[in-house]
């Protein structure tokens, strides 16, 4: 009869189901690589880049005039060069050179540079100031290690030698006070132009870079 027929055909299906050999599943993962470190590391610079303004004002302020005055514009001198790393190299050229160049030039210049901060950390006057620079330092120094992670994503190594300053951290060189102001003054107006001129290179390098890649994997599963 058709109900038997019917009957039947259900029976002999549920036994073929259960007889069925364990199936592959479809596990959806997400592969992370240069493409996300990268991103991270772009939105870190940004992060710094706002972060900045406020420790800027902060620490102006703290030095008082004619360095907290806005037209406050003087000529960078010979020896600041000598102590922070300048990130005022002609555009064009900075463009020309290698990706790996610039992340190495990257790491050595933050790495100086929070070298520098935390000297002026252990010097500040105010416990505000030195929670903000100490809430600062921690920040660049996540971005060593972010843009470390780059490097490493990308196959580049490190770069070698010292990249901390010449002078121990916290000792004074300057012949007078106001000279000791102006390094400040040039490692925070230094620090401005590296930042947003990295944000400007992660930002190019992660149009370069595909995003992480979305793989399949294929893993036995039975029922």
């Amino acid at each position: 009869s058709p109900a038997g027929d019917s009957w039947g055909i259900f029976t002999f299906l549920c036994a073929a189901l259960c007889n069925l050999p364990a199936l592959p599943a479809l596990n959806c993962s997400e592969e992370l690589g240069a493409g996300q470190s990268i991103q991270k590391t772009y939105d870190l610079t940004r992060y710094l880049e706002h972060q900045l303004r406020t420790l800027a004002g902060t620490y102006l302020n703290y030095l008082g005039p004619p360095f907290n005055e806005p037209d406050f514009n003087p000529p960078r001198l010979a020896r600041a060069t000598e102590r922070v790393p300048s990130a005022t190299v002609d555009l064009d050229l900075w463009r020309g050179l290698t990706d790996n160049a610039r992340l190495a030039a990257n790491y050595r210049a933050y790495s100086r540079l929070l070298c520098y901060l935390r000297a002026l950390d252990g010097q500040a006057g105010t416990a505000e100031l030195r929670h903000r620079l100490g809430h600062f330092c921690s920040s660049l120094q996540g971005l060593v290690l972010s843009i470390a992670g780059v490097m490493s994503s990308l196959g580049y190594p490190l770069p070698v030698g010292p990249a901390g300053p010449s002078v121990p951290p916290g000792t004074s060189v300057a012949p007078n006070d106001f000279l000791k102001k102006m390094d400040d003054f040039w490692l925070l107006k230094e620090l401005q132009t590296w930042l947003w001129r990295s944000a400007k290179d992660f930002n190019r390098l992660k149009k370069k870079v595909p995003p992480a890649v979305v793989t399949l994997r294929l893993e036995a599963r039975g029922f």
